[in-house]
């Protein structure tokens, strides 16, 4: 028995890929208004605070026991070494957050205001041989996006903050298209064109069990992969007080690779190895093709 079409899944990707190339536009244009109504918020936010590192900054490094744990030359003890340091030496809002909110042995300093934050950490970039560079009170406004804002733009930079009905039609649309598509593909290629009533025979052969293996082993490379690039982001968290730069590119692509390659595993199987599957294809079936 012939297929009614075997046309249609092929015209189904196509009509996909045009809609999602649509999506794209709609996409870049949404994004670039973003881009460009940010910098005005944070040039606003900015305001000029004299900080007095040198006299009060040293006092407070006295004063709030700063000095007992890191030296009084920053060469460390109880607490880290601070002479050098690529965390006191890099953002300024890593510093920051780490004296408002504590981290591992550092208690939380909350009671402190905001110039003096500025003041002990300008004395501590800028003491000893340390040469970090002064910094004002915009590394508030920074800080104050928000750091699940910046993860989360982080995880999904191409899409949009609010997503528009078109767009959320079109999305949907594209997806119904790719299942209906990549349905009618799969059964062509585990059934062959002509489809023949009753069971699934056995068809393995050297090229499948190759291609399984290969499958399964991708399956478990990807899987490591992402895993790792997961624990690498969240290793970064207590680093900084900022969210950590998310490797989107590459998590994307452990996360495609393990369902593609989880897919290829499934139609392997039951196109070389599934014996006794009936088939359930027929000429006044659901599916056209």
């Amino acid at each position: 028995m012939e297929r009614n079409d075997a046309s249609i899944p092929w015209f189904s990707l196509i009509l996909a890929a045009v809609f999602w190339v649509i999506l794209l536009f709609l996409f870049n244009g949404e994004l670039a208004k973003e881009e460009t109504s940010a910098p005005a918020a944070v040039v606003g936010a900015e305001t000029a605070v004299k900080v007095d590192w040198q006299g009060n900054g040293k006092a407070l490094y006295t004063a709030q026991g700063c000095i007992g744990c890191h030296g009084a030359q920053g060469q460390g003890g109880v607490g880290k070494v601070l002479v050098g340091s690529a965390l006191v030496l890099g953002k300024p809002a890593g510093l920051v957050g780490i004296i408002h909110k504590g981290k591992n042995l550092m208690p939380a300093y909350p009671q402190l205001s905001e110039q003096q934050v500025l003041e002990v950490t300008n004395y501590v970039r800028n003491s000893w041989t340390n040469k970090g560079g002064e910094f004002g009170a915009e590394v508030f406004a920074a800080a104050g996006a928000g750091e699940n804002d910046k993860a989360l733009k982080n995880r999904s930079r191409f899409v949009p903050k609010d997503l528009k009905l078109p767009e959320i039609f079109l999305g949907t649309f594209i997806m119904v298209l790719l299942v209906y598509g990549l349905m009618g593909l799969y059964s062509t290629w585990a059934e062959g064109e002509q489809l023949e009533p009753g069971i699934h025979r056995n068809k393995s052969t050297s090229f499948g069990m190759y291609a399984m293996l290969f499958s399964l082993a991708m399956v478990v490379f990807c899987s490591v992969g992402f895993v790792r690039a997961i624990l690498e982001s969240i290793s970064l968290q207590g680093l900084t007080a900022e969210a950590p730069v998310i490797n989107v590119p590459q998590e994307g692509v452990f996360a495609a690779g393990i369902f593609l390659f989880l897919s290829a595993v499934i139609m392997l199987y039951k196109k070389y190895f599934m014996d006794g599957e009936v088939l359930v294809e027929d000429a006044g079936g659901e599916f056209p093709w």
